[in-house]
């Protein structure tokens, strides 16, 4: 199995990441069952990199058919400690137009029914997730935003719907009391998921509307989100290469050793053990 140190998942907008010398394409079987697509391996800027688009190549899976498991899995499988998340969102601040980055560093979860834990069928674990993004890797991406001159926020709470409906106004309305910063479809259970694979992770947030809470702006249509989607993304790649340069030799931070696995091993089935055998084995 070929092996690459930073994963990239691409969102809306983004299915392919120039500049990356792409040596191979590989299909990676997980138990949990198919990623989005093949994983895209080469060298980006000199460092071994993983690409994966999360709604596919071509966009054909919805936020709520994302195989997330997995995604991760195969990142993890590959030998990925580092996961660069790129996601379009909605803004539900003044502050925060259209076209601008954010670096978020809270989630809230408003997502239903989708699976969210590598864990169960005979082991159960625990992992902290009150600072639910790597703080190294979060910096690592705002300071590569700066250095290229974007404007780029750092911090901020990503609330995160089950989609494919946009918001109500009301419901637009209540976020912005709860004191959100960013609404969108995609970065829950991932984050979730990557911390139990004790696998560093941040977003790249593009903000490519004010949500209906904005009065003197048009209601979100999807015309006018993929214009301006289309505008940062460039900007998000541009962010990436950067990054990958920018990202330390060796992990010293929270996620590196987050998990906690309270099922003695001897009482594990075998069966659980084998599929999670790239998660749990330095536990064991």
């Amino acid at each position: 199995m070929p092996e690459a140190k930073i994963g990239v998942i691409g969102g809306s907008g983004l299915y392919e990441m120039e500049g990356l010398e792409v040596k191979e394409r590989i299909s990676i079987d997980t138990p949990f069952g198919d990623p989005s697509d093949q994983y895209i391996l080469g060298s980006l800027e000199g460092i071994e990199t993983a690409f994966l688009p999360r709604h596919g190549a071509g966009h054909f899976i919805l936020p709520s058919e994302i195989n997330f498991r997995a995604n991760v899995y195969g990142m993890k499988k590959l030998g990925v400690e580092w996961i660069i998340s790129v996601s379009a969102v909605g803004s539900m601040r003044e502050d925060i137009y259209p076209g601008d980055i954010v670096i978020p560093d809270q989630f809230f979860d408003r997502t239903k029914g989708r699976p969210n834990t590598f864990f169960g069928d005979g082991i159960v674990a625990h992992v902290p997730f009150a600072d639910p993004v790597c703080p190294v890797l979060s910096d690592v991406l705002f300071n590569a935003g700066k250095e290229i001159g974007t404007k780029i926020h750092k911090g901020g709470t990503y609330i995160c719907m089950e989609g494919p409906q946009f918001s109500t106004r009301a419901e637009s309305r209540i976020y912005r009391q709860w004191g959100v910063d960013i609404i969108g479809m995609t970065n829950i259970p991932e984050a979730k998921l990557a911390r139990e694979a004790e696998i560093c992770y941040a977003t790249i947030a593009l903000a490519t509307d004010f949500d209906c809470w904005h009065e003197s702006e048009e209601d979100v249509k999807i015309d006018a989100v993929l214009e301006i989607m289309n505008k940062n993304i460039n900007t998000a790649k541009s962010i990436i290469k950067k990054a990958v340069t920018m990202i330390p030799e060796k992990r010293d931070c929270i996620c590196t050793d987050a998990l906690s696995i309270l099922t003695p091993k001897e009482h594990i089935p075998e069966a659980t053990k084998k599929n999670l055998d790239i998660i749990i084995s330095k536990h064991m």
